[in-house]
């Protein structure tokens, strides 16, 4: 046998030896994640532009639980957008179209806000082109069904000052997706359907809102392609009348449903290549300079443990990273409401695609 041949029967013989460098080490066990309350977004909205043409920008903002990671992707574009916390709980970000873009008025945009290993995702209902018919990412309402809004109010704070909320309440046609514009704030509030018909959101003054006690604002309630708008008749200020109106509501308000309840629409493995070490450097470049030293005598043994040395440093690195290979799942659930959750499991949950199921304090309960 040459001296090249018995330096390669060396280091194959190097990945069998490592692994038992590596077995006396004790096994590090993955650490459970901390608790992370599950993520929410409260409105995603976009200035839309004349014309999806290269130059234009795309201005999103989001507004959801503060401390998060945010981004948008585009249908058609070809990449995605991160978008930037100007403050606690809002994020925004501007898209330019390049020239290798292929948005049109019916791209969707979606938006994902992750805390730690949870995720809520939002649809944008709108077109990303000025003027062009509104989009509807879910539900079956017929195009005929036209939504009524039976009364939309707000429960005002005793002063209109930052860090203070507006709680809005808008009741009509169950089943739809509403929302609330202010003047003189960028983007929407998304309000949530708690019981069938009735749809609420809160939304807390910032310092650079422009608004004062009488800002309009405008409430909409879309089913299908069809959408009726209805302009608050409030102060945005408590008044004596706007006391005993909440406190009415709040006695005849109806029962809640579910609201984090939803299907299963997939579960992805996802594989987490681990990292090497000096150790298994070091570990893979002793044993492979101890088998290069035995091959040949002189100068020739000499360049057999160098080599053997370099070649057993990666070999060991390489498997050491391989020991440290974890997995996990992570399940996406299509909510009712339109919305999606994705939950984390270490190991492979006794779940299907299909089952129904509720999100309870950070897992999946069949239902």
């Amino acid at each position: 046998m040459n001296l090249q041949s018995k330096i390669v029967a060396g280091l194959l013989a190097l990945a069998v030896f490592l692994p038992l460098t590596f077995a006396s080490a004790p096994t590090q066990a993955q650490q459970p994640a901390a608790a992370v309350a599950a993520p929410r977004i409260d409105g995603f909205d976009v200035e839309p532009v004349a014309q999806p043409i290269a130059g234009n920008e795309l201005a999103f903002t989001l507004y959801g639980s503060p401390g998060g990671t945010a981004s948008v992707r585009v249908g058609g574009a070809t990449g995605s957008l991160v978008l930037d916390e100007v403050e606690a709980g809002v994020y925004e970000g501007t898209y330019t179209i390049g020239r290798r873009d292929r948005i049109t008025a019916d791209s969707t945009a979606t938006a994902n806000l992750r805390l730690g290993n949870r995720v809520a995702s939002s649809i944008l209902d709108e077109s990303l082109v000025a003027g062009a018919a509104a989009r509807w990412p879910g539900g079956s309402a017929s195009a005929s069904a036209v939504p009524r809004i039976d009364r939309f109010e707000v429960e005002p704070p005793a002063r209109l000052m930052p860090g203070e909320e507006l709680l809005f309440m808008l009741s009509g046609s169950p089943g739809g997706s509403a929302s609330v514009r202010i003047d003189g704030v960028r983007g929407k509030l998304a309000l949530e359907e708690v019981a069938a018909g009735v749809y609420e959101g809160a939304y807390t003054v910032r310092k650079r809102d422009k608004i004062a006690v009488n800002t309009i604002v405008t409430g909409n309630l879309r089913l299908g392609k069809q959408e009726r708008s209805t302009v608050l008749g409030q102060a945005l200020v408590e008044t004596s009348r706007s006391r005993s109106r909440t406190s009415a509501r709040r006695v005849a308000a109806p029962a809640p449903v579910c609201a984090n309840c939803g299907a299963v629409e997939a579960i992805n493995a996802i594989e987490h290549k681990g990292d090497g070490s000096y150790l298994g450097m070091i570990a893979g470049g002793v044993a492979g300079a101890l088998l290069g030293n035995q091959v040949g005598d002189g100068s020739g043994r000499r360049i057999a443990t160098v080599v053997g040395s370099a070649g057993g440093a990666f070999a060991g690195n390489e498997i050491e990273k391989r020991m440290k290979t974890t997995r996990h799942y992570e399940v996406v659930v299509r909510l009712d409401n339109g919305g999606s959750q994705m939950v984390s499991y270490p190991t492979e949950p006794a779940l299907k695609v299909g089952i129904r199921v509720r999100v309870e304090n950070g897992t999946l309960v069949p239902i």
